[in-house]
């Protein structure tokens, strides 16, 4: 069976902990729906639910290195959700990836291995990170 419609990833492919969670992701067997949210960010609304389904705050979503964080003052705790968000609407480099959606839940998958939490199917075999780390042996059991 396809996982296909139940899983979806928030990726970036320049990134390389989103790149090895999409191959985690597709070691269980699944093809997920990929959103590339750089060029097709989540709605605002959409952005909401992935916070609440993560049962995060707001501001633990904010990507700081690599993106106008500082020049934007977002590390003002004055800030509001609402103008967190605005922030993350307008430069959608802002939100922190990959974020993957299963049956079993949403997470902010930093690091990568987190999504092995989420996935409703077991590896289907050794995995290895792009920098070289084991993270699920020839068995797909995980490493650590």
């Amino acid at each position: 069976m396809s996982n296909q419609s139940t899983i979806t990833i928030y990726h970036n492919p320049a990134c390389g902990t989103s790149r090895n969670t999409l191959g985690l992701i597709r070691n269980s067997g699944a093809e997920p729906r990929v959103i590339e949210y750089l060029l097709t960010p989540p709605t605002r609304d959409e952005l909401v639910g992935l916070i609440a389904g993560m049962g995060i705050a707001v501001r633990d979503l904010l990507r700081k290195k690599g993106t106008p964080y500082a020049d934007l003052g977002l590390d003002n705790l004055a800030l509001t959700d609402d103008q967190l968000l605005d922030a993350m609407m307008d430069h959608p480099i802002l939100v922190n990836r990959p974020i993957v959606v299963t049956p079993l839940g949403v997470k902010l998958c930093r690091p990568s291995e987190v999504v092995l939490d989420i996935l409703p199917q077991p590896q289907n075999g050794a995995f290895t990170k792009e920098d070289g780390e084991k993270v699920v042996d020839e068995q797909g059991k995980r490493l650590f």
